[in-house]
């Protein structure tokens, strides 16, 4: 049959479906029945081009990429609990935040732009090498024998990571439609939540050998390596070299770089290394603002095919869901990553009992996110989910701020639940909230955005959470070697520049009780600040779900065409009804 159909999903309310006169090629038709034609359309045959996949292929592909998402994650979480022994090991602890921090500000910068190497030369090509990358890296990790060569593995894991996490929630939404996909987004929330809490558990109990904390990811990658190999059947567009390399938007790529690295740089360095009004922070932080200007007239004058195409913000509930996604990655990174400090630091536990004290915030988020995507599936409405989540993710990460060095298990599990609730329901419903105001063309693109704040937010967590817990410990160094405590400088020293989260050992050190509690109340009034920080950053994220618009979710789906685009004639589309 000649004729074909149109899906213009630019939005609308209606979810208008056109019928066009056109005449594709044979080859076209024959194969996916699917059409990429101007920017903006989608063409498809009657049959609507849906693949079909049997359950074991379909299974292996959903299995291989939630292999990838788990050692991703696994990866920012797992070196937290480690890090006093890699210090103890490498025999410094000169910039060891960026063991961290390196991994996260890599993963946040490459994001968008794996995303346009994928819509150039295909998912598969794109993801199977940011796996091998990714593998290599976590070798290179195992086998470093000084704080800058780890350092510089963890920021080739970042890296490859921007490539894994965002590809596994744009291949769901290529192969799945906007209401059959709220459940495997709701299988990698899971995933992604038990990967970042058992990280502080993982690397508890690798503490004692550094190296297996990275030899584990061997085993899983090259797992999901070799199955998505074998399974994973997404469009090829087998897309020439030197074409795909001319439409790389490279002014757009060099924008995000240096916006990412000068900017997070210039906060991470500001009242640690330099004093903020010192020239070196003031610099980085101007001109990685200024970055945002240029990337911006980039994507509107220069990118023929733009890393982030600006229509996307032109919707208001869109912009309303990116400043959520920002605030809620601050806060789901922070309740992972800062605990262990404290469990560790102020209530003595070691970093194997750190990590257990972890799990009741994991359970819970894990659960929470299984709710929301069976939830979403049976009923279509997300709203409902967005705007709870954050008033209670708010109200936990508020009584965090009562945390103390004399704090009970109890307390502590207690808020870890009540936070993981509210934290859990917004880690899926979100994305879907974006895509569901997103042309399909689009969908890439949006969640690579979507991807890209999210991980801004956490690169910044980490980054802001240190300064104020760390300035804050500074202040209160000066009162502990003072009388009456006369706590001795050697431990002073340990605690003080920068220094005081890496040596939560030296808390051991102290013989004298009174100078021990006192270093434990020094540890839990400077993570006070922090989050008294966070929960303000949680109420933005109530503001922010005020402005998320409702939409009923489709079951009709077409899978994305990925490569340069190629014109086709037009027609003038007449409207035959409404779904």
């Amino acid at each position: 049959m000649d004729e074909t159909k149109k899906l213009n999903l630019a939005g609308e309310e209606t979810m208008d479906i056109d019928v066009v006169a056109a005449t594709p090629s044979a080859s076209s038709i024959v194969g996916a029945g699917i059409e990429l034609t101007v920017p903006g359309e989608l063409v498809v045959t009657e049959e609507l081009g849906v693949k079909k996949r049997s359950k074991v292929r379909l299974i292996a592909i959903v299995v291989a990429l939630n292999l990838v998402l788990f050692i991703s994650a696994l990866d920012q979480t797992i070196v937290a609990t480690a890090i006093p022994t890699i210090v103890s090991d490498l025999g410094t602890a000169s910039g060891y935040v960026w063991i961290g921090g390196a991994y996260i500000i890599a993963n946040a910068a490459s994001s968008p732009i794996w995303t346009k190497l994928s819509d150039i030369w295909g998912r598969k090509p794109i993801i199977l090498t940011s796996s091998a990358m990714f593998f290599g890296s976590s070798i290179l990790a195992a086998e470093s024998r000084s704080m800058k060569m780890l350092i510089i593995a963890r920021s080739f894991q970042g890296l490859s990571s921007g490539g894994l996490v965002t590809q596994v929630y744009i291949v769901i939404s290529d192969m799945f439609s906007m209401r059959e996909r709220s459940l495997p987004m709701g299988l990698t929330a899971l995933v992604f939540t038990v990967a970042g809490a058992a990280g502080p558990i993982m690397g508890g109990v690798f503490a004692q050998t550094i190296g297996w904390i990275f030899w584990i990811n061997l085993p899983i990658s090259g797992s999901a390596f070799f199955m998505i190999l074998g399974f994973l059947d997404v469009h090829n567009p087998k897309t020439k070299m030197r074409d795909g390399i001319k439409a790389i938007d490279w002014a757009g790529g060099l924008c995000i770089l240096g916006l990412i690295l000068m900017l997070l740089l210039g906060l991470d360095f500001g009242g640690a290394t330099f004093p903020w009004s010192s020239p070196q922070v003031i610099c980085l932080v101007l001109f990685g603002s200024l970055m945002s200007i240029f990337f911006v007239f980039s994507e509107k004058r220069l990118a023929k095919y733009p890393l982030m195409p600006l229509e996307i913000f032109r919707e208001s509930s869109n912009v309303a869901v990116l400043v959520l996604v920002f605030f809620h990655g601050m806060i789901s990174l922070a309740i992972e990553y800062y605990p262990p400090l404290y469990f560790q630091a102020a209530l003595g536990a070691s970093p194997l009992h750190s990590g257990v004290l972890s799990l009741p915030l994991v359970v819970t988020e894990s659960l929470m996110s299984i709710f929301s995507g069976v939830f979403i599936h049976r009923t279509g409405h997300y709203l409902e989910l967005i705007r709870i989540g954050p008033v209670i993710m708010t109200i936990g990460v508020g009584m965090y701020i009562l945390f103390s060095a004399t704090s009970s298990t109890g307390e502590v599990v207690g808020l870890q639940i009540l936070t993981g609730i509210g934290c859990g329901l917004l880690f899926g419903p979100p994305l879907l909230a974006l895509q569901a105001f997103v042309p399909q063309q689009n969908v890439a693109t949006a969640s690579s955005t979507y991807g890209f704040i999210r991980s801004i937010g956490t690169a910044m967590s980490v980054v802001i959470g240190g300064v104020i817990f760390q300035n804050t410990m500074d202040s209160r160094v000066d009162t502990l070697s003072t009388p009456p405590l006369n706590l001795p400088s050697n431990i002073t020293d340990l605690l003080s520049k920068g220094q005081a989260a890496a040596n939560v050992i030296a808390v051991n050190l102290i013989q004298d009780q009174a100078q021990k509690m006192a270093v434990q109340k020094a540890y839990a009034g400077s993570l006070r600040n922090s989050w008294i920080f966070y929960t303000v950053a949680s109420g933005c994220c109530i503001v922010a779900t005020l402005f998320i618009k409702k939409k009923v979710l489709s079951k009709d789906h077409v899978e994305t065409k990925t490569g340069i685009d190629v014109p086709i004639p037009q027609t003038n589309p007449v409207q035959v009804g409404s779904c």
